[in-house]
């Protein structure tokens, strides 16, 4: 029995130490560029991204910008402002690593599986790749938004 208890306690502990650990990515990022900031966040045990402040957040004609570039059209008169765009990341204790997840780039309207780790506490570095090709694809480095 004793030894029953002890096995659970470690797995229990494991489970709470990936929490904990998977949780650091939670907060504020800026894009490289640093006109944008998205926040990371967790709803129902995943992890994702929205956009919550733009450099210019608006056009020309003072207009919120919109997502123009979806290639659904009933979305494309929704705010970039509020997006979602990073979206079902798991963290992975193994792997250090948030994955099977999917990044939208409103700037092209495309969607690309992505997955992401940290180096250090103050930058999260994203890849986004196609076809399921892990190694084809475009890396950027996103600085913590104090």
């Amino acid at each position: 029995m004793r030894i029953l208890t002890t096995i659970a306690g470690l797995f229990l502990a494991g489970l709470l130490f990936g929490q904990g650990a998977g949780d650091k990515v939670l907060g504020k990022w800026y894009t490289p560029d640093r006109e944008t900031i998205l926040e990371i966040y967790k709803d129902g045990g995943k992890y994702f991204g929205k956009i919550v402040w733009l450099k210019e957040p608006n056009e020309e004609d003072g207009t919120p910008k919109v997502d123009d570039k979806n290639p659904k059209p009933e979305l494309q008169s929704q705010k970039i402002l509020g997006l979602v765009n990073l979206k079902g990341f798991s963290y992975d204790t193994k792997e250090k690593e948030w994955n099977n997840g999917t990044i939208y780039d409103p700037k092209n309207g495309k969607t690309y599986d992505c997955y992401m780790w940290m180096d250090n506490d103050d930058e999260l570095t994203i890849k986004g790749y196609i076809m399921g090709m892990r190694w084809l694809g475009r890396k950027e480095t996103w600085p913590r938004a104090k």
